[in-house]
C-alpha cells in the first residue's frame, strides 16, 4: 500500500485529496503543526511516505496587518523548510513532493504561463517566489518535485461557499471595474491534475492548476448571478475592500490571467474549461 503524507489535510482542498487518494488505496497520513515542530518525529513520517504533499498556508484573503504578512510567511516558508529537512534527515526519501503556490506569482499586465517570468514585485509575488525556492530544493535530494500554482479553487465549499451567500440575497455584483483577471480551476480538475503528476512519472517542475480559459471578475459575476437567478448590480468598490482588508485587499481587486501550458501539452485533459462550465456544474 503506497503511503501519502499531507500538510494541510483539514482545510477544503486537503480534505478533498484526502479522499481521493483513500478511495484509491492509498493509506494517507495527516501532517499536523505539532509534527512539523518536532523534526524526529516529521523524519519518521516521512520516511513512512511514497508522497509528501505540501498544502500548508494560513488564509490569503484576510487583513494584512505586519503581524498577519508574518503568519502567512510562517505558515508556508517554515512548514515548507520542516519538510525540506526531514526529507534530508529521511533514509528512505519520497519518490514524489507535491508543494503549492499561487497565481499570485504573476504581474497582471497580460496572459502568463509556465515559461512566463515576469513576477510581481509586491509581499505575495515574493512570497509565492520564497516559497517555490524552498520547496525544490528537494530536487537536490533527487526527489521528484512538482509546485502546483493554484488559482481560486471552485468547489462546493471553499471560496464558492463564501461568493454564493451576498448572491444569494441579492447582494452580489462586481469588485471595482471588473476587468481583473480571474483564474481558476474546477475542485474536480484540480484533484484529477494531483493523480495525473502522479501517474507520470517523468514529469515535475512549476504547473500552472487553472482552467485553460482564464475569465474576468465581470464575467464571474454575471455568470454566477445567472446560474442563481439573481441579479448582479451592486458593485463592490475597491476603497471598501482596502478599508477592510488593507494591502490583502489585491488578492481580490488584482487578478491574473494565467494559463495551465504545460499540463495541456503533456496531456491532460479538463473536464471543466470554462467559467460557465464550472459555475453550471456547482450549482446545479
Amino acid at each position: 500500500m503506497k503511503t501519502i503524507s499531507i500538510t494541510g489535510s483539514s482545510g477544503f482542498v486537503g480534505t478533498n485529496l484526502k479522499n481521493l487518494f483513500e478511495s484509491k488505496g492509498f493509506k494517507v497520513i495527516g501532517i499536523k503543526r505539532d509534527d512539523l515542530k518536532d523534526i524526529k518525529k516529521l523524519t519518521h513520517i516521512i520516511e513512512s511516505s511514497n508522497i509528501v504533499i505540501n498544502l500548508a498556508g494560513a488564509n490569503i484573503i484576510s487583513r494584512w496587518s505586519e503581524s498577519y504578512k508574518k503568519i502567512l510567511f510562517a505558515s508556508r516558508i517554515d512548514t515548507t523548510q520542516a519538510l525540506i529537512e526531514a526529507m534530508h534527515n529521511a533514509e528512505e526519501k519520497p519518490e514524489l513532493f507535491i508543494s503549492t503556490s499561487a497565481v499570485g506569482i504573476y504581474k497582471n499586465l497580460k496572459c502568463y504561463d509556465e515559461e512566463s517570468f515576469e513576477y510581481e514585485d509586491d509581499f505575495l509575488g515574493k512570497l509565492c517566489k520564497t516559497w517555490e525556492d524552498e520547496a525544490l530544493k528537494a530536487e537536490e535530494l533527487n526527489i521528484r518535485t512538482a509546485i502546483f500554482r493554484f488559482g481560486i479553487v471552485l468547489g462546493k465549499g471553499g471560496a464558492l461557499a463564501k461568493m454564493i451567500t451576498p448572491f444569494k440575497l441579492g447582494l452580489g455584483g462586481i469588485i471595482g471595474n471588473g476587468k481583473q483577471g480571474f483564474s481558476f480551476i474546477h475542485l474536480e480538475d484540480l484533484l484529477r491534475a494531483y493523480m495525473f503528476i502522479y501517474e507520470n512519472k517523468n514529469l515535475n517542475g512549476i504547473f500552472n492548476l487553472t482552467s485553460p480559459e482564464s475569465t474576468t471578475n465581470f464575467a464571474l459575476t454575471k455568470t454566477l448571478g445567472k446560474a442563481l437567478s439573481r441579479p448582479t448590480v451592486l458593485p463592490v468598490p475597491e476603497f471598501i475592500l482596502k478599508m477592510i482588508f488593507s494591502e490583502g485587499a489585491k488578492v481580490l481587486t488584482d487578478g491574473q490571467c494565467v494559463r495551465p501550458k504545460r499540463l495541456l501539452g503533456n496531456g491532460f485533459k479538463f473536464k471543466f474549461n470554462t467559467i460557465e462550465d464550472a459555475i453550471n456544474n456547482l450549482c446545479k
